[in-house]
């Protein structure tokens, strides 16, 4: 597969640790791009749900990549979200190409562009983090319940579908969350100057434009790797939304044998 050459990809809220993380997906498309930048935008390593136990090698695997895409020159930025704030600590390191900040501000073809993971507008984070942490552990157990449906459904030949997207495109509460998630980070983008605004933490991949009396911004969210599997990307002159779709991958068994001979190998090392 010939890789295709971007100036920057943003992925967020991939919570590398949990049942939920689609790595080997993931894999697949680190494998076909070639970026000189990539923003991690929050919950890259989902530290509250984080098992010993649970560390499969395909999530490894992105590490590694991640690792050969650095020494081959791209740029990563790692910024800090609520499942990884204990990053938060050691915000604004530096080591080689890989930085770790709370925030990035690019400029853009003279257009300036504000990123972040935005759970600073959660009110549960601020006050109630318990309340926050609880949902998560929720939010994990749908998941495991999700897996064993879709295995279901698979075998049926119904496909697959996603049982917490569902539920927050349907429940009033989770709507408004969201509208007003984005209608907060609009607002303030606007007010400091920004052409464009981009977050995660809702997992609800957008791309919208907005004005208002005091000027225009574009608002957008790179998504997830748990319900939606989107990425931002950059080709030098406009903003996409990346979808991963399995039908694009041929390679996949490919990934999965390279994924059982390094866990092979580290059997053998282990011995």
């Amino acid at each position: 597969m010939t890789k295709r050459n971007l100036d920057i990809v943003v992925l967020s809220d991939i919570h590398l640790g949990t049942v939920g993380c689609h790595a080997l997906e993931l894999l697949q498309y680190l494998n076909s791009i070639n970026p000189k930048m990539i923003v991690l935008n929050g919950d890259f390593v989902d530290v509250w749900n984080f098992r010993k136990y649970y560390w499969p090698e395909a999530h490894m695997m992105i590490l590694r990549t991640l690792l050969t895409m650095m020494t081959n020159g791209t740029d990563i930025y790692y910024l800090t979200g609520n499942h990884d704030e204990v990053l938060r600590k050691v915000s604004s390191l530096q080591l080689g190409p890989l930085l770790i900040k709370d925030k990035l501000i690019l400029e853009l073809n003279g257009e300036k562009v504000w990123i972040f993971h935005g759970d600073i507008f959660d009110i549960t984070m601020k006050h109630s983090k318990w309340i926050a942490k609880l949902g998560g552990k929720g939010y994990e157990l749908l998941i495991l319940l999700n897996l064993a449906i879709n295995t279901i459904s698979s075998k049926l030949g119904y496909g697959k579908i996603s049982l917490s997207k569902k539920i927050k495109d349907s429940v009033k509460k989770a709507v408004k969350f969201i509208e007003d998630f984005e209608t907060t980070a609009i607002e303030l983008a606007i007010d400091q100057g920004y052409d464009y605004v981009i977050c995660g933490h809702i997992h609800q991949p957008k791309i919208r434009g907005y004005e208002n009396e005091k000027g225009s911004v574009i608002y957008m969210n790179s998504g997830d790797w748990v319900e939606n599997l989107t990425a931002l990307e950059f080709d030098g002159h406009e903003w996409d939304m990346y979808k991963y779709k399995e039908e694009d991958f041929v390679a996949g068994a490919r990934i999965e044998k390279l994924i059982d001979r390094n866990r092979v190998k580290s059997e053998v090392y282990v011995q």
